[in-house]
């Protein structure tokens, strides 16, 4: 998940390693844990395999040399094969996952958005589905409001997938609607 929150954010903008670790905080601390040890050996990683190139040394805050990362070509590719793929993973992971996928949503057309945002739903709903067969584990008072809290949260996620779902959807022009515009722009030119 760090490779395609990182990737994703280099999509944006150039970043030194310290940046981008804020930056992958800022926007992204639900979703993944971030700390030096992990950050640099990653663009380290990515560096190697010519997923990324260091551009110029910029000059820190004290005087410091900094190397200022861009993504590639093949930075680009790699992260769109991880953006479109589907890993098996825990829940949590693939809520975590989404939820950065979603934040580079831009970078996709709107059939990779909509194919992601099916699929999300769909594990969302086969999870709740699963969920209303099962009862808490015990009949404990914290562990009942803790069972309501999630199922709850499970079903404002999936109003929240329909809402994004529908408006992807409509945003699109669909290819009937595109060919009948070019037609009746080819009627009014001639």
């Amino acid at each position: 998940m760090l490779e395609l929150a990182a990737l994703g954010l280099l999509q944006h903008e150039n970043l030194h390693g310290y940046r981008l670790k804020q930056q992958l905080e800022l926007f992204m601390s639900s979703c993944v844990s971030v700390n030096y040890g992990t950050i640099y050996p990653l663009l380290k990683r990515l560096e190697e395999r010519g997923a990324i190139a260091v551009l110029t040394d910029a000059e820190g805050e004290g005087g410091s040399q900094r190397k200022m990362y861009s993504i590639t070509p093949e930075g680009k590719l790699l992260w769109r094969q991880k953006m479109l793929e589907y890993p098996h993973e825990s829940w949590v992971n693939s809520r975590s996952r989404f939820l950065i996928k979603f934040l580079f949503f831009s970078y996709l057309e709107p059939a990779e958005r909509i194919k992601l945002l099916q699929y999300r739903l769909m594990v969302c709903q086969l999870r709740l589905e699963n969920r209303e067969m099962r009862q808490p584990l015990s009949s404990d008072p914290h562990n009942t409001k803790l069972w309501a809290y999630c199922g709850t949260e499970l079903q404002r996620e999936i109003e929240w997938l329909q809402e994004q779902l529908l408006h992807e959807q409509t945003a699109q022009p669909s290819k009937d609607t595109l060919l009948l515009m070019a037609s009746s722009s080819d009627l009014s030119s001639s």
